[in-house]
């Protein structure tokens, strides 16, 4: 399976930001959590981040072309960015969203998403091991379960 991972703004800044709510965890540690287990099942990943919208956009859509899941942590943009919603809705492969901290048990702004509507699931709360239990759900949605 080929699975795209998109990580949104300021996500290049974990291990240093507000590590009380997002963790010691780098962003470089966290890519090869997911490369080691996607290794073990034989799924491809291929990675990408931005702290630009337009870029995440795009991002998404040349993952059309390529990727048969889509993980993202869209940051800020997920409550924010009609944009990334639209690609996200437009493309033909299912997406998962995912946030380190939960979401909903922080500032209200945050318990909207734009992302939610249009992903397969949103996974919240789990910091980093949110994104292996993301893969394994992609993995799921391969073998149809």
């Amino acid at each position: 399976m080929k699975i795209q991972v998109i990580h949104g703004p300021n996500l290049n800044l974990l291990g240093r930001r507000e590590p009380d709510i997002y963790g010691s965890e780098t962003l470089d540690d966290i890519d090869a959590k997911i490369l080691d287990e996607a290794k073990r099942f034989g799924a491809e990943v291929r990675f990408f981040q931005s702290n630009v919208e337009g870029e995440l956009v795009t991002a998404v859509q040349d993952a059309w072309d390529w990727a048969e899941a889509v993980i993202i942590n869209p940051g800020a943009y997920t409550h924010t960015s009609i944009a990334l919603r639209d690609a996200i809705s437009a493309i033909e492969v299912p997406v998962i969203e995912v946030h380190l901290s939960n979401v909903h048990a922080r500032e209200r702004f945050r318990r909207h998403s734009y992302i939610s509507p249009v992903a397969v699931g949103q996974i919240s709360g789990f910091g980093p091991q949110g994104y292996v239990l993301a893969l394994h759900a992609a993995l799921g949605l391969e073998a149809g379960g």
